[in-house]
């Protein structure tokens, strides 16, 4: 037996056997004379538009089979394989005497290299899809078809699978998925929970364990390019990143019992999923959805999310060397709002910025992104991305026959003070009068902002009159109120936010919510904490939005729990003098806690 871990990328526990795959790659790159090189471009050039004709037809066709997410992946590829800037990198290199399959590879490694730098893990990851890109070029360069293929069902294994790959694999024959490179937010990763395959990702020693165990195997079928079978059984853990190679009895009944748990754990969430979220006294709380795509929203439906509290619309920009248009995004939130109708969708502005670079928003390098130019501060510069998502917003929330929506809602993120809420309710105006005056159908949506700055929450009585309603971010809001970064591993004991500090702070929006009459949630991802969620219902929050796995052990404490008891422990916790003497009291109150 031989164990490995990874990073968990795709919830589930697979068990078979196991196949390592490879692409068929296009043969390496070689020289021109410089006499050649126009006629070097031209070929360049045809491959390219042949590569994003491909692309496209493979995103259309999937999004026609209802995998609309997975269709903008080979939709943001196929802009990519046209984007100028990678053509003249290319075409530079020809001129230096590469050919064109040189120069598409050397000019691809160069625009990857520069967003694995960017030291973000989103466009870290995006860097495969400039490499795959690449590829896709490079093998219609060389006449070379690039697929892999799976004979049997099995779980895959591979140093790493570009998306354009990765959708090719059968599905009913992909049990699971091992990658030795990528992060949970590669494409890979992303397919396999669009899938709902198991996988892990970032295995190290992955390939030399799975080559290893080929050498000893006289039933090994190997070919340079094609999959290698691997002669023994393997287990992954998506859920903790657990790879097990040739597992002894011991090994399955400690995973088969995993599996069987989590399954009885989701069978028993969805069961659960109609019950009213109610204290046993009878006070209601709305548990809504955090969502990142629309694929996420049939399953937080079906675990009973009442709408959404944060739909983060980050995906739309990142995949890309252009912003979205507006009626793309216009399609996407209307995918949301009849999704989660009648009940209410929180559309978030654009939080990128310093932290969260993006190829086509050039901002100078900041000491410090976290406190620097991001999300609504950008507004300035670049009004025209908001607009156009608040257009956006506004016509998804258009009435269309006789289908009844929900409530609409765009909040700002990063807001300080009462001129970030002018910066927004401009920009809206400017948004609304546009579309009367373009003709176009739009609906009322209502505006708000995240606290999760604590100088917004210390003045919010000066501006929470003027909104429909305001949430909470936790996540940032204690990293900002602890001075510790959320990133920073040896910082961990200042990141809970049962803090009282950050509790108090809490404790003032509810006021000042109150006397404003503004609607007051949490968005962070202490409203998926069982412990923390009873502390914020004990505080007055009613509403509380978290990703959709959160959903059932918080509605079980909830319904559990007793609001005067909650209360007094809020109220007592205030005066605590730590974030672990907090959490003890509320840990108690859980359901099943002696």
């Amino acid at each position: 037996m031989r164990t490995l871990h990874g990073a968990p990328a795709s919830s589930g526990v697979a068990r078979g056997s196991w196949v390592r795959v490879a692409a068929v790659s296009a043969p390496p790159g070689g020289s021109i004379d410089p006499s050649d090189a126009a006629g070097e471009r031209e070929r360049l050039v045809s491959a390219r538009d042949g590569a994003a004709a491909e692309l496209e037809a493979l995103g259309a066709s999937l999004e026609a089979a209802g995998r609309q997410d997975e269709g903008e992946i080979f939709a943001a590829q196929a802009m990519m394989a046209v984007d100028a800037t990678l053509l003249d990198a290319a075409s530079a290199e020809i001129h230096a005497g590469h050919d064109a399959i040189g120069a598409i590879r050397i000019a691809a490694r160069s625009v990857a290299d520069q967003l694995v730098a960017l030291g973000d893990e989103m466009l870290s990851a995006r860097a495969t899809d400039v490499l795959d890109v690449a590829e896709r070029i490079a093998a219609r360069l060389a006449g070379v078809e690039r697929t892999v293929t799976l004979d049997r069902p099995a779980i895959a294994i591979a140093e790493d699978i570009p998306p354009s790959l990765a959708a090719s694999l059968p599905r009913d024959r992909l049990l699971g998925l091992a990658l030795e490179a990528g992060s949970p937010t590669s494409h890979a990763a992303i397919l396999a929970r669009a899938f709902g395959i198991p996988a892990v990702v970032g295995v190290r020693g992955l390939i030399q364990a799975a080559r290893e165990l080929e050498d000893h195997a006289s039933s090994a079928t190997r070919t340079p390019t094609g999959p290698a079978q691997g002669p023994s059984e393997v287990v992954i853990d998506g859920d903790t990143g657990e790879v097990v190679f040739e597992p002894d009895p011991d090994a399955l009944a400690r995973l088969g019992a995993r599996e069987e748990a989590a399954a009885d754990a989701v069978r028993t969430a969805l069961a659960e999923a109609g019950l009213p979220c109610e204290t046993r006294d009878g006070v209601g709380i709305s548990l809504l959805a955090n969502i990142g795509t629309p694929a996420e929203a049939d399953r937080a439906v079906a675990l009973g999310a009442r709408g959404v509290g944060l739909f983060r619309t980050e995906f739309l920009f990142v995949e890309r060397q252009a912003p979205p248009s507006e009626d793309e995004q216009t399609r996407v939130n209307r995918t949301v709002v009849e999704a989660f109708a009648p009940g209410p969708v929180t559309i978030r502005l654009l939080d990128v910025g310093g932290d969260k670079p993006i190829p086509y928003l050039p901002i100078a390098p900041e000491a410090n992104p976290f406190l620097g130019v991001r999300a609504l501060r950008l507004a300035p510069e670049r009004p025209d991305l908001f607009v156009t998502q608040l257009r956006a917003a506004m016509r998804a929330a258009a009435p269309s026959g006789d289908r009844t929506l929900g409530r609409v809602k765009v909040m700002a993120p990063m807001v300080a003070d009462v001129t970030d809420v002018d910066v927004l309710f401009d920009l809206a105006e400017r948004a609304r009068s546009s579309l009367v005056a373009d003709g176009v159908a739009f609906g009322e949506v209502e505006l708000g902002v995240m606290l999760e700055i604590p100088s917004a929450v210390l003045v919010a009585e000066t501006y929470l009159g003027r909104l429909r309603f305001a949430s909470l971010g936790t996540n940032d809001l204690t990293q900002y109120t602890m001075a510790a970064d959320r990133g920073n591993a040896a910082l961990e004991r200042y990141r809970d936010p049962l803090h009282p500090a950050v509790l108090r702070l809490i404790a003032q929006a509810v006021d000042a919510a109150a006397v404003s009459g503004a609607e007051l949630s949490v968005c962070g991802e202490m409203a998926g904490d069982p412990a923390a969620a009873l502390a914020l219902v004990g505080l007055g929050i009613s509403v509380l939005s978290m990703a959709a796995s959160s959903l059932a052990p918080v509605r079980r404490a909830i319904r559990a729990a007793d609001m005067p008891l909650l209360r007094t422990a809020a109220h007592e916790v205030l005066a605590a003098a730590s974030a672990a003497e907090v959490r003890a009291r509320f840990t108690d109150l859980l359901p099943g806690v002696a």
